[in-house]
């Protein structure tokens, strides 16, 4: 891999990353906000990866399946949350939980 190719990789990370940041902080649905932390954790994948390959070490690419199980747990707590809280309130609004208290 080259240094051309590897800041490709970072420049796509990088715009993905900001998309799921910008997408986290503006949207107020519960399901696009779950979304938006999903491609935030793809992006930060996709330049572990790349540097891994870059350095030619499979470091990168075993702590990105790390990453992906911590993901893939989160997204099933965060999913079976999100179904709770709709069947509390009806909505998937997060300001309808700002009130929650306990």
């Amino acid at each position: 891999m080259t240094l051309l190719s590897l800041q490709h990789y970072l420049a796509v990370g990088a715009i993905m990353f900001c998309i799921g940041l910008i997408g986290f902080m503006t949207r107020r649905n519960l399901i696009v906000i779950f979304l938006c932390t999903e491609l935030m954790f793809q992006a930060v994948a996709i330049n572990l990866i790349a540097f891994g390959a870059f350095h030619k070490n499979l470091a990168g690419q075993a702590f990105v399946i790390f990453v992906l199980v911590i993901a893939a747990s989160e997204a099933s707590l965060a999913l079976g949350l999100v179904i709770l809280l709709f069947r509390e309130k009806n909505t998937l609004d997060a300001d309808a939980w700002r009130i929650l208290k306990g």
